[in-house]
C-alpha cells in the first residue's frame, strides 16, 4: 500500500525553481532515505510535503487524500510529522514540557490509546535517557539528547509518516549511530519513515529503499543493491 505519494512536484523560493518535477512514493512501513549533495532540494521536498512550502504544481497525497495546499497543522493532523534539521526544541522548557507540547498537535481523530499509540509513558519506556532528563531544561541537553527529544516530541503527534531532516548532522559518530538505531526501532513499530541523510554509509545500514536527488530532480531510485551497483550515480551525485 502506498501511504505517501508525491507526483511531479514543482516548488519555488521566490523566483528560484527548487523542485523541478520531483516524484516519489513510500510504501506503508518503509524506511526510505533521500540522498544527495547540499542544495539540491532535499529539505525543500520535506517542507513541500509538510505544507511549509506551497508547490506551484504537482500533487502530494497521504493514502490517496490530496494534501496539496493544506497548512502544516492540517497535514500534521492527517498523520505526517516532521523532525526538522534545526531541532527547534524549547530551551526554557523541561524535557517533559517539550514532550507535552508535541501532543498539542496530535491527530484530531486519534483513537483511544492502544499498543501502537505513542504516549509520554511509552516514550520514557523506549527512550530511558529522556526519562532520566525529564526535569532538565532543553538548553541543558547535549546535541544527541536534543535530537532524541525532537524525534520523541514529533512521535507524540502519532504520525503515520515521519519526515526526518539530517538527524545525524553535527553529532559524534557513536551518537549518530544511536539516533539511527532509534529511528530503526520506530520504523519497526510501524511508522513509515522518509529520512534526508548526508552520510550514505549510515543510511544504507538502516534504509531499505533510496532516492537520490540531483539539482531539483530525482536521478535514481532503488534498493541498497541497486544503489551500490550504480557507481556512476554514486560518483556524480553522492561522493565528494
Amino acid at each position: 500500500m502506498i501511504v505517501l505519494d508525491v507526483q511531479d512536484c514543482h516548488s519555488f523560493y521566490g523566483k528560484s525553481h527548487i523542485l523541478q518535477g520531483v516524484s516519489l512514493s513510500l510504501e506503508k512501513g518503509a524506511f526510505v532515505s533521500l540522498l544527495g549533495r547540499n542544495g539540491v532540494g532535499k529539505t525543500t521536498l520535506l517542507h513541500s510535503i509538510m505544507g511549509m512550502v506551497k508547490p506551484k504544481s504537482g500533487r502530494i497525497a497521504l493514502k490517496g487524500q490530496d494534501l496539496t495546499g493544506m497548512e502544516p497543522f492540517q497535514i500534521a493532523r492527517k498523520g505526517v510529522g516532521l523532525v526538522p534539521e534545526t531541532r527547534r526544541i524549547f530551551p526554557s522548557l523541561t524535557v517533559e514540557q517539550n514532550l507535552i507540547m508535541g501532543m498539542l498537535g496530535k491527530r484530531s481523530k486519534d483513537p483511544a490509546p492502544h499498543d501502537g499509540h505513542w504516549t509520554v509513558e511509552k516514550i520514557y519506556d523506549k527512550f530511558p535517557r529522556l526519562k532520566e532528563r525529564r526535569t532538565q531544561g532543553g538548553n541543558h541537553l547535549s546535541g544527541g539528547e536534543q535530537q532524541m527529544l525532537t524525534i520523541a516530541r514529533t512521535l507524540l503527534g502519532n504520525p503515520e509518516v515521519l519526515l526526518v531532516d539530517e538527524p545525524t548532522e553535527g553529532l559524534a559518530p557513536v551518537i549518530a549511530k544511536a539516533v539511527m538505531e532509534m529511528l530503526s526501532h520506530i520504523n519497526a513499530s510501524g511508522v513509515t519513515i522518509l529520512i534526508v541523510e548526508q552520510n550514505m554509509k549510515m543510511a544504507v545500514k538502516h534504509a531499505g529503499f533510496f532516492y537520490v536527488m540531483g539539482k531539483g530532480t530525482v536521478v535514481f531510485q532503488g534498493d541498497k543493491d541497486a544503489l551500490m551497483a550504480n557507481e556512476g550515480v554514486r560518483k556524480q551525485y553522492l561522493e565528494i
